[in-house]
């Protein structure tokens, strides 16, 4: 009997069980009224007296470890099932809903790169700017509307600190402490006193480029709008200059691209021209070189400059300029496609 009891212990020590089934057929197997130890239990009446003590010390042993064994057991199994809980393994791969790029990030980010392959550099500057470099640097004379309180935001009037109406203070600042060659593109925020709409605000994001070099010519920026409009739009896309004034370029013109709607058949979003206007462009006026240290008898440039808000309306037919900055999850959720 001494041998059956040591086998039982050698035996119960390496149990295991990876179900409450399994589990539960072990106890009934040695701990229930028919199991195992029962049965030795019941045969321990036969034992001769001179062994009793021996024995019944080691069918206790035998009891208590069983018990002890069927507890830990249950533990383990308690806990995997807590995790396995936790993680859930019928969720799909990606149970947490991804965040994406807002729609005015995704096309900075893409008008950045069409430059970048050009080899425009990124130049930032800051959006509390002064006088000079918002104004008067670039040519805007001391009478022009932009200056008044109605189109500026002025953080402090008398000092002349305001909150920068266009990145073209950028351009300045870089042409002030670098000669030609110069590339860059300044895109960030800009301010402007307007009333809101779902066709302005008082907060709107542009991209400006800059190109100055000996011999740059209205050649090189027709080719380069064509390159970036092409990009943008697509291979089939067009473009048109018209003549148009800017204080700080000269010849200036806007930018039209065929309707990328209708293919430049006329449809009510291009108001029935076949057109769109895009941005605004032009050689760099020699007031504005002189300004910044640069001499404009030997050196020339262009300088283009577009709205992000304009240009993610063509790409994505948003309506309404005030969804861009409302933050509301069921329109940016629209984009995830497109990160």
């Amino acid at each position: 009997m001494i041998h059956k009891i040591d086998a039982l212990l050698a035996e119960i020590e390496h149990l295991k069980a990876n179900s409450n089934e399994d589990l539960e057929a072990l106890r009934i197997k040695y701990l229930s009224k028919k199991g195992e130890i029962s049965s030795l239990m019941d045969d321990f009446r036969t034992v001769a007296a001179e062994q009793k003590r021996e024995i019944g010390q080691k069918l206790n042993l035998l009891k208590m470890q069983a018990q002890e064994k069927i507890n830990t057991l249950k533990e383990q199994l308690e806990n995997r099932n807590t995790s396995e809980e936790m993680i859930d393994l019928t969720r799909t791969s990606y149970p947490y809903h991804v965040g994406t790029r807002h729609p005015l990030s995704i096309v900075k980010k893409e008008i950045c790169d069409i430059f970048a392959r050009l080899g425009f550099s990124i130049a930032e500057g800051p959006e509390i700017e002064d006088d000079w470099h918002v104004f008067s640097s670039l040519n805007f004379a001391a009478d022009h509307p932009a200056r008044d309180m109605q189109d500026t935001f002025f953080v402090m009037h008398g000092a002349d600190i305001l909150l920068r109406t266009h990145t073209s203070s950028v351009q300045t600042r870089v042409m002030e402490k670098t000669q030609p060659p110069i590339r860059i593109i300044c895109p960030g925020r800009v301010y402007r006193n307007e009333a809101i709409s779902y066709r302005a605000h008082c907060f709107f994001h542009q991209v400006e480029a800059l190109y100055i070099d000996k011999n740059v010519s209205f050649a090189d920026l027709k080719q380069t709008l064509l390159f970036v409009a092409k990009e943008l739009f697509g291979a089939e896309t067009k473009i048109r200059l018209r003549p148009s004034f800017f204080p700080f370029t000269e010849p200036s013109a806007e930018m039209d691209i065929s309707c990328n709607l209708c293919g430049g058949k006329g449809c009510p979003f291009c108001k029935y021209t076949g057109w769109v206007e895009i941005l605004g462009c032009g050689m760099v006026d020699p007031n504005v070189l002189e300004n910044c240290g640069i001499d404009s008898k030997i050196y020339s440039g262009y300088a283009l400059g577009m709205g992000i808000e304009r240009i993610t309306n063509l790409k994505y037919q948003v309506k309404d300029l005030r969804l861009f900055s409302e933050n509301d999850v069921r329109f940016l959720r629209q984009f995830e496609a497109a990160t």
